[in-house]
């Protein structure tokens, strides 16, 4: 499976999805536990990951989704490169 290169959306000296992280760190520990195991799989799997920890969403915006009991969690990614295995 083809591994992926993460870059971090950053404007200026702050990372949005850092700062959610982060405050989700305070917020509840599991899930933030969950969340970075689904960034790893997508790290690990790039485009070739699919449902139910990712889907496509629309305009080449796709999401990484987990849930934790009543509350779904989507972190909004896209590729720029795809590099095929042909």
């Amino acid at each position: 499976m083809p591994a992926a290169e993460l870059h971090y959306y950053q404007e200026d000296d702050e990372v949005p999805v850092y700062e959610w992280l982060s405050d989700l760190r305070d917020k509840d520990r599991k899930a933030l536990a969950s969340c970075l195991a689904k960034i790893r799989l997508l790290a690990a799997n790039g485009h070739e990951l699919r449902r139910p920890h990712a889907d496509y969403s629309r305009d080449g915006i796709y999401e990484l989704r987990t849930r934790r009991g009543r509350v779904n969690y989507r972190i909004l990614y896209f590729f720029t490169e795809r590099t095929w295995p042909f």
